[in-house]
């Protein structure tokens, strides 16, 4: 994993954003999901749009979400600068952006032509006010073909659909994006909670990798946030935490192929 530290050291999610003309949706289709990521509606467009669906997950304040409902505007807001800075100064359309921000801390996926536009990617949204830091994920290649993006908006649905059957999961605790098969996992977790949501997404059919994103809390400070907050705080029926060598964001050793994909932790 590459991590762009342009203005901190940690990563995370929620809000995010997408930017490319190879999916062949109109700027008029684009932006009007931006009116709906600024009125706070819950966009849904993967029936109808599944290019559109997988760079743009929205939707209202969540009332459960362990982040401030400041942290939470400020999140969305940041996706938008991206979104409409990478309109304004990318016009290829060998060009497809994404931008996910939890918490001040922004991952920026897609694919670009060359090593230049990736790092130039990268720049600009560390530019934006308040981001802590940028994680790059980035790829150089072809634009993805709409049968991908169509993938990744049903690999997401399994991921969620696979927390929800878990009783020692608060589904809505972790924000999954999928990328050409490599599943994303950000929120505010404990470390127990992130293990769990790693092992889950790896047996999903089809995941080709799972990259843990997420910002660690010690159950204490997940105990804090509930009575602070009043959203979720530990996981009902709790799990023996697994303790990973390193410091606390390591995911455990990554899966054998039997046990399904591979996990690799932000570092």
């Amino acid at each position: 994993m590459q991590v762009s530290d342009f203005k901190g050291n940690t990563m995370s999610d929620l809000h995010s954003t997408s930017v490319g003309k190879s999916s062949h949706f109109s700027g008029r289709v684009r932006m009007l999901v931006a009116m709906l990521l600024l009125s706070g509606t819950a966009v849904g467009l993967s029936g109808c749009f599944p290019v559109v669906a997988t760079g743009v997950v929205a939707g209202a304040l969540s009332i459960s979400d362990r982040r401030p409902t400041g942290a939470q505007t400020g999140d969305a807001a940041t996706a938008l600068k991206a979104f409409s800075q990478f309109r304004e100064q990318f016009k290829s359309d060998k060009i497809s952006l994404s931008v996910v921000s939890f918490n001040r801390i922004v991952l920026v996926t897609g694919v670009v032509p060359d090593a230049a536009t990736k790092a130039e990617a990268a720049r600009v949204v560390s530019r934006i006010d308040n981001v802590r830091n940028v994680l790059n994920e980035i790829t150089i290649g072809a634009p993805t073909s709409l049968k991908t993006y169509g993938s990744d908006v049903v690999l997401t649905t399994r991921v969620k659909a696979s927390f929800i059957d878990r009783k020692d999961l608060q589904a809505n605790l972790v924000k999954v994006y999928t990328e050409a098969g490599v599943v994303y996992l950000m929120g505010l977790v404990t470390d127990r909670e992130a293990n769990v949501a790693a092992e889950i997404a790896s047996k999903v059919p089809g995941v080709l990798r799972v990259v843990r994103a997420f910002e660690i809390i010690s159950e204490a400070e997940a105990a804090r946030l509930k009575a602070q907050i009043g959203g979720p705080g530990e996981s009902a029926n709790p799990a023996p935490i697994r303790s990973a060598a390193g410091p606390a964001v390591d995911a455990p050793p990554a899966a054998k192929a039997d046990e399904g994909a591979v996990v690799t932790p932000v570092r």
